[in-house]
């Protein structure tokens, strides 16, 4: 494992558990924001094991999974607007907690 795995994967875990902190305390706003984090950070961490590069935006992120990975494709898009909403409104229990699902999905699919 290099630097940049490892640094991607303590970033995952940060954000992972800094989210479930706020989800417990039913910061949902905060929660979803830091769900959807851990998984670019996932999404990000898959790429490069695949690829040997890190997207440098949402929107390089998006464009390489559309064209070569589209189920993870399908579970960004479906998530990134749980996380734009995020910003101006407020989230409830059940949007924060499907994020959470995906990110643990994802963990134990790349295990982390």
């Amino acid at each position: 494992m290099d630097e940049k795995e490892e640094i991607l994967i303590e970033n995952v875990n940060e954000y992972y558990s800094s989210g479930l902190d706020a989800f417990n305390n039913k910061k949902y706003n905060v929660g979803t924001t830091l769900f959807f984090k851990c998984i670019a950070a996932l999404l990000d961490l898959s790429i490069y094991r695949k690829e040997g590069i890190i997207p440098s935006s949402h929107t390089n992120r998006f464009r390489i999974l559309e064209e070569r990975y589209l189920r993870l494709y399908k579970i960004a898009d479906r998530d990134f607007p749980f996380y734009q909403d995020s910003y101006t409104n407020k989230m409830d229990k059940e949007a924060a907690d499907l994020l959470k699902e995906d990110a643990e999905k994802l963990k134990k699919e790349l295990k982390i």
